[in-house]
């Protein structure tokens, strides 16, 4: 099953949630709305820095991972986001045997 990093930063709202029920609460709901999508959390850190957190989870398809992150997205408790689709060495293996060509500008 294909893997997914979602990184992120809180916004006010969200912040004020995390003081109100915890990480654990937070971790549980993000491990439902995965699972909901027949996906699941492989890891679920809360960093310090740039981003609030660091999820990664196998989900079955590019429309999951899109419908988690537009449902996260949209409940206004997210600042920045973002989705990183993860390649496992096999996965790069095929891209180069694709071989494509390119002719650069100018070229």
């Amino acid at each position: 099953m294909p893997k997914f990093m979602f990184t992120g930063a809180y916004s006010t709202q969200g912040q004020n949630g995390i003081l109100k029920e915890g990480g654990t609460a937070r971790r549980a709901a993000v491990a439902a709305i995965v699972e909901r999508v027949k996906g699941k959390v492989e890891s679920h850190h809360f960093a310090l820095g740039r981003n609030d957190f660091y999820i990664i989870a196998e989900l079955p398809s590019n429309a999951a991972a899109a419908a988690v992150a537009a449902t996260i997205c949209a409940s206004g408790a997210i600042a920045e986001f973002e989705t990183v689709a993860l390649l496992t060495g096999e996965d790069l293996d095929g891209a180069v045997k694709l071989s494509p060509i390119y002719r650069a500008p100018g070229r």
